[in-house]
């Protein structure tokens, strides 16, 4: 069953307008009818910013829900709350104006965010993956939901994972110099025994912390729409096996993951912005936490737009740029990427038309014995990318019960991509496993403008393998090659690519190691004096034509090491 949760028969249609009469909003709430709209003011709320207005909240949510359907407005105001339950058939409708707050959990934690769940399957996750309840807007098994508007979704009390305070501090208060509130001493959640990949632990929670922003579990028939999310926690949206999925037209400028689309199907990510300084911005991921193995399956992401500018300057239009990881500003994250987490893999998926400033470059990663097959990436433009353009890593990480084998990466086409301003440090990397290859890979129409500088002695260096290692560019340390670094590669081809630099790099355009069946078409590649543009190691059946610089070359033998 591809489905976790089965679509139910007769369900009430969603209403998703904006535009409301004053006749339409019931202000008694045991009059109103099904489909109808259910102003939260008038179960109690008060929209101050100020008072907790959960209760009033859940309660027009039950009501919307028990009348087969509706949808609950939040006019105009700020509403501060603990955790809202989403139910089926109900739809929230955050107006222009309006603004749902993650509220400050109580310093001795007696009052906060909904605890979280107990999870089987910690030791294989993160806390942050593992558990949904802890959160602003949770949904488990629900279906033909919504949440659409053009209000906001502040997270301000949530915290982005770490156990040293109740929330993380806002970007206001960075600015002012002021300190998030502390957390209590007291164990986190005891008995905490980590498992063979450390988890439960280091980002560990006690109950009444909240750490996402809108949190999916199993759910069918969901659509979010229109609205902003600023600082969002650990996950501005977390979603786990979530079938039918809508996500159009999102603002989300945030403190970690902008958006986690985890073992969903049939899932459409449009027009959407997300900033994240100092984590991914559209991620793809397949991870363990339902207790088994459940691909990322037809997925499209079109028309969206990643960065790593200062958390809160995407949204004030300053786009300001010393952000990145803490301790390591100017290195910020921000991308669209497949991982780390793959236990149940990636197939059947297209991005199209999507641009990346200021961030790192796309990543594509299975390290966790699933496949990632069948994948069509085009019309992709970056600026000022601050690792590799792209990122393509078979690993052997296998995060997942014993057993695990290495898995596939194969199928993938990736074309018509412009990157300008690319870290020096780091080429773009091909790497599979010794004895297990990326297979079936089309690289087309690509221009990549490196800034350049690496020396002689970086291009005698031998990246280290690190297959069981996380996944990412950096811990393979600087790479002999300026443009691309392809090893443990079999079935790939090379077409109109044309990579260059800004500054004088003695190190060549390509190097292949552990490489078979490799075709080059129309390759234009910058190279210095004395330095040759592609290095060959252990390579059979090689080809190269229409080259300039280049003779045409073809030869089915094996090439232990060669400069072209």
């Amino acid at each position: 069953m591809k489905h976790l949760v089965p679509a139910a028969a007769g369900a009430s249609a969603l209403v998703l307008g904006a535009c409301v009469s004053v006749s339409d909003v019931h202000s008694t709430p045991n009059t109103a009818p099904s489909s109808a709209f259910y102003d939260v003011k008038s179960f109690g709320a008060l929209g101050d910013g100020k008072a907790i207005d959960t209760d009033a909240i859940n309660k027009a949510i039950d009501a919307a829900n028990a009348a087969g359907g509706g949808t609950v407005r939040f006019p105009a105001g700020t509403y501060a709350s603990y955790s809202i339950h989403l139910k089926s058939n109900v739809t929230l409708l955050i107006d222009l104006g309006a603004t749902i707050l993650a509220a400050e959990p109580a310093a001795d934690l007696s009052a906060g965010y909904d605890a979280p769940e107990p999870n089987a399957w910690d030791p294989y996750e993160d806390f942050g993956h593992s558990h949904f309840h802890n959160s602003l807007i949770w949904g488990e098994h629900v279906e033909n939901v919504a949440i659409v508007g053009f209000g906001r979704i502040y997270g301000f009390g949530l915290s982005r994972g770490g156990p040293g305070s109740l929330r993380d501090q806002t970007p206001e208060e960075r600015a002012s110099g002021t300190k998030a509130p502390a957390a209590p001493k007291a164990a986190n959640i005891a008995p905490i025994v980590p498992g063979p990949f450390g988890y439960p632990g280091r980002d560990t929670l006690r109950a009444g912390i909240g750490n996402k922003s809108i949190s999916l579990r199993e759910c069918h028939n969901v659509t979010l729409r229109d609205f902003t999310i600023y600082h969002g926690g650990h996950f501005g949206i977390l979603a786990t096996g979530v079938d039918n999925f809508t996500i159009d037209n999102l603002r989300i400028d945030t403190n970690r993951d902008g958006m986690d689309i985890d073992s969903c199907y049939n899932v459409h990510v449009s027009n959407c912005s997300v900033n994240s300084p100092i984590d991914d911005g559209i991620c793809l991921k397949s991870d363990y936490a339902l207790g088994g193995v459940r691909a990322c399956e037809n997925i499209t992401i079109t028309n969206c737009h990643v960065s790593g500018f200062n958390e809160g300057t995407f949204l004030n239009d300053t786009f300001m740029r010393n952000s990145g990881r803490p301790g390591v500003p100017g290195s910020p994250v921000g991308r669209i990427k497949f991982g780390t987490e793959g236990s149940g893999g990636f197939k059947n998926i297209a991005i199209s038309n999507c641009t990346f400033d200021y961030c790192r470059g796309l990543a594509l990663e299975e390290v966790d014995g699933a496949s990632l097959e069948d994948v069509s990436i085009s019309n992709l433009t970056m600026r000022d990318v601050t690792n590799s353009a792209i990122y393509i890593r078979l690993g052997s990480r296998d995060r997942s019960p014993p057993g695990v084998v290495p898995g596939v990466l194969r199928r993938v086409s990736i074309s018509h991509v412009v990157a300008s301003n690319v870290d020096p440090r780091f080429s773009s990397i091909i790497e599979g496993i010794p004895g297990h290859n990326i297979e079936g890979l089309r690289l087309s129409d690509i221009r990549i403008v490196y800034a350049g500088g690496g020396t002689k002695d970086d291009a005698a260096l031998d990246p280290k393998e690190d297959e069981k290692g996380y996944p990412e560019p950096e811990r393979m340390g600087h790479i002999p090659a300026y443009g691309f670094f392809v090893r443990h590669v079999k079935d790939v081809s090379f077409r109109d690519i044309d990579v260059s630099y800004a500054k004088d790099d003695a190190r060549p355009a390509f190097i292949l190691r552990d490489v078979s069946d490799a075709d080059f078409d129309h390759i234009k590649a910058e190279h210095a004096d004395g330095s040759p543009t592609i290095v060959l190691k252990e390579v059979s059946g090689f080809a190269i034509r229409n080259s300039p610089g280049i003779p045409d070359t073809r030869t089915d033998q094996s090439v232990a090491d060669e400069k072209l």
